[in-house]
């Protein structure tokens, strides 16, 4: 089968397009053989070294795989060749192996996937797992409004989805105008400007000045303290990332000049449930059933064959794509 594999981390040249002999499912595994490939962030960091969860070198990456069981191992029901499946990473004794024309796991690893979902719109599931994980950050408590910066990412527009279909008002922000057309079509009601001088104030007036219960941090920095300005009382600001560094202000002291208000904040990872079978599984499940039901969708997918890897991996360094990268084998 081919894959691609890198021998040490590095930039995009790494990516190698190899030739592997084809697996075969040993006791109580299923062979899927893949139609689309997820490709994101986390391939990146596996790519470049930094992952905090690396599989051995050589490694393949790829996260995401969704195709169909063709074989199964000693101890599996044969009735399982044929199922369409989803493959995740976060299943799996190690992160990555999916950029390959197939891909033994665990028979118990696999999520199976209804017809009403595509393979390629299947390999996004995890933007929305971790949208369900993120807003539950607060316990599940009541809430109206949520704040979404960069409303255009992947996991930004899964947010989005999920809130509203939930009956929240989502308020955004983009940066440019494609992005600011793609938020709108994907779950954000409104957008304010991002620049955190001003985005507390607009939170402010689109709310009646209330605020937001939750607001979603990806960039860190001024963002971040900008963020607890725009939140309503008993609210919570969950960082799930600090591109941009983290903030400069002392945030126990905005927190304590916004003491009526009662604030929180939550520093967030999807990795918080690795240890939790039902509960990640769960997640999963939650996500599956929304797309299925038509409840939320998948953004549209740019497609690139699995050979194009280092093309893909230099569209992602440079960032602002958008909707989701799908790879074919």
């Amino acid at each position: 089968m081919r894959a691609v594999q890198l021998q040490a981390p590095g930039g995009p040249e790494v990516l190698e397009l190899v030739a592997l002999a084809l697996p075969e499912p040993g006791p109580g595994q299923v062979r899927v053989r893949a139609v689309a490939i997820g490709a994101g962030g986390p391939d990146v960091l596996i790519r470049n070294g930094s992952y905090k969860w690396m599989p051995p070198m050589p490694a393949i990456p790829g996260n995401e795989m969704a195709g169909t069981v063709d074989a199964v191992g000693a101890g599996v029901d044969a009735a399982r060749v044929g199922q369409r499946v989803l493959v995740s990473a976060r299943e799996l004794p190690q992160r990555g192996g999916c950029y390959a024309e197939a891909i033994c796991v665990p028979a118990e690893a696999p999520f199976v996937l209804p017809d009403a979902i595509a393979f390629d719109d299947a390999v996004i599931l995890g933007n929305f797992q971790l949208a369900i994980a993120l807003l539950a950050s607060n316990g599940n408590a009541p809430a109206q409004a949520i704040l979404v910066p960069g409303a255009a990412g992947g996991v930004a527009t899964a947010l989005a989805q999920v809130a509203r279909e939930r009956g929240l008002r989502v308020i955004g922000t983009a940066s440019t105008p494609e992005k600011q057309a793609f938020a709108l079509a994907h779950g954000v009601d409104v957008l304010v400007d991002g620049d955190p001088a001003r985005i507390a104030e607009q939170v402010m007036a689109q709310t009646g000045g209330r605020g937001v219960d939750l607001a979603f941090d990806h960039l860190g920095g001024a963002l971040f303290t900008a963020c607890l300005h725009a939140l309503a009382p008993s609210g919570m600001l969950v960082s799930y990332n600090i591109v941009q560094g983290p903030p400069s202000a002392d945030v126990f002291d905005t927190l304590r000049q916004l003491l009526g208000r009662s604030l929180a904040v939550r520093t967030f990872s999807i990795h918080a449930v690795d240890a939790d079978r039902t509960l990640r599984r769960g997640l999963m499940e939650q996500a599956i059933a929304l797309m299925a039901a038509g409840r939320v969708r998948a953004p549209r997918a740019s497609r690139f064959p699995l050979a194009e890897a280092r093309q893909v991996h230099q569209l992602l360094d440079q960032g602002g794509t958008l909707g989701k990268i799908v790879l074919h084998p």
